[in-house]
């Protein structure tokens, strides 16, 4: 049997893509500090650039409260079959510390066959390879498949929080039958898989206060709420003792796993030893009793404490009855929960246990829902295929643990969600010496085209 169309290709352009990647990754894109604002803009208008090059039309830098975004279309391919939107992003995390650095960071390498850099892998270089297999296609086939569009967004390290507004206002320009992501991870180069779905988010600061200011112990305490005590307990209260979290209606909408999803997880290698060695050495897993590491983390919603403040924190101790405590909570949600009804159950949950004497301000922080994808998707089965092809393998189903704007991208265009990454574990993302292994960016590349072929049957 052929091997995947794009190998011929991809064998004879492997030194300029890898140029035209290291080109890329040297613009310091990093969109949380304003000093790079600059960068963010350079590297829109590269990318620009870069989707012309390829062969594609109507590029253009499309301006948003905050970073860029950049769009560009190749609209050849007739109505009788899909158009498909390629989604990702191009700015990049800050690099500190960056002492940990083996080399510069936005100088890339490559170094026992991986590019080492900033952005190599989170996104730039998944990007990059969804764009060569289009100029691939254009060269070998002279035409593509399908009808494609590309929408690289400049936010996405910040949360995105101009994405959806500029879908709303754009919906036609980026209206699309199939959104494809490449921003997403491998269990293995041995193991293929492909994400279905990632949780949403929704956080909370709550902040009490009982007085108007911390009083003395030795005359007050033992008389007077204290506000350290009073969060305390409700942080604790947040969980039963099964690991499951205590807001009213918080499982309601929490939906049973198909037998496929359930098979597909537990056919995933997971090895705690070394799970808690990359957790930093934690010494015992804990969570929702009657559910494995893996899907607490992919399939089941959780409730984290990220922040807890109270009272005297410097040397020695200073006897007060602090007046003032607070708490910030995260959660993740899984598909069909909703942040708004999330928000009415915390403080709801609040209201049952805060004393009425006591000052409570909840202030919420972000809102994304989650996203999934029908494992029995007609396209999801071009998108197995693609990737059979290329790894050798059928490809597992996962769940990521995290939240990004792809349900927004699904959402507002009314579109299912496929995810061809090729991250690994191993890729230290938002860390020093991110690196992308280049064998998996190759097989990317081939995938793409592969899917895009598959797509357009």
């Amino acid at each position: 049997m052929a091997g995947p169309v794009l190998s011929p290709y991809a064998h004879a352009q492997r030194e300029r893509i890898v140029d035209t990647l290291f080109q890329w990754l040297r613009i310091p894109s990093i969109s949380a500090e304003a000093e790079h604002a600059g960068d963010v803009s350079a590297s829109a208008r590269w990318c620009a650039e870069l989707l012309v090059a390829a062969g594609l039309e109507h590029a253009e830098v499309l301006e948003t409260a905050g970073g860029p975004a950049v769009y560009a279309d190749w609209l050849h391919a007739g109505p009788a079959v899909p158009t498909i939107l390629v989604y990702g992003h191009h700015d990049v995390q800050p690099v500190d510390p960056l002492d940990e650095w083996t080399s510069a960071p936005f100088e890339p390498v490559i170094v026992d066959g991986e590019c080492r850099a900033r952005g190599s892998i989170d996104d730039k270089g998944q990007v990059l390879y969804q764009i060569e297999a289009c100029r691939g296609l254009l060269s070998v086939l002279g035409s593509l498949p399908v009808n494609v569009k590309f929408l690289v967004e400049g936010e996405e390290e910040v949360g995105s929080p101009n994405l959806e507004q500029l879908l709303a206002e754009e919906v036609e320009r980026f209206a699309c039958d199939v959104v494809v992501v490449s921003d997403t991870a491998m269990i293995s180069p041995e193991v293929p898989s492909t994400t279905v779905g990632m949780r949403g988010l929704v956080a909370f600061d709550v902040s009490l206060r009982t007085a108007s200011t911390d009083l003395h112990s030795g005359r007050w305490g033992g008389t007077v709420p204290n506000a350290a005590h009073v969060a305390a307990r409700l942080v604790a209260s947040l969980h039963d003792g099964r690991g499951r979290v205590t807001l009213p209606g918080f499982y309601d909408e929490v939906r049973s796993l198909n037998p496929d999803e359930r098979a597909s997880i537990g056919a995933q290698p997971f090895d705690e030893t070394a799970f808690r060695a990359e957790a930093g050495g934690v010494r015992v897993l804990v969570g929702e009793e009657g559910y494995s590491p893996l899907e607490r983390i992919g399939v089941r919603p959780s409730a984290e404490v990220v922040g807890l403040h109270a009272g005297y924190g410097g040397p020695g101790i200073k006897t007060i009855v602090p007046a003032v405590a607070g708490f910030k909570v995260a959660f993740r949600l899984v598909p069909h929960q909703r942040p708004e009804r999330v928000e009415a159950s915390f403080r709801a949950w609040l209201d049952g246990r805060v004393p009425e004497a006591l000052e409570c301000l909840v202030t919420r922080h972000g809102g994304v829902a989650p996203a999934l994808t029908p494992v029995d998707h007609a396209a999801m089965g071009a998108l197995v295929g693609a990737i059979e092809a290329v790894w050798g393998a059928r490809p597992l189903f996962t769940r990521e643990g995290g939240s990004g704007p792809e349900e927004a991208l699904g959402r507002v265009l009314g579109a299912p969600l496929l995810y061809l990454g090729v991250g690994l574990p191993g890729d230290r993302i938002h860390a020093p010496n991110e690196r992308m292994v280049m064998d998996q960016f190759w097989k990317g590349l081939l995938a793409a085209g592969e899917l895009l072929i598959g797509l357009g049957r």
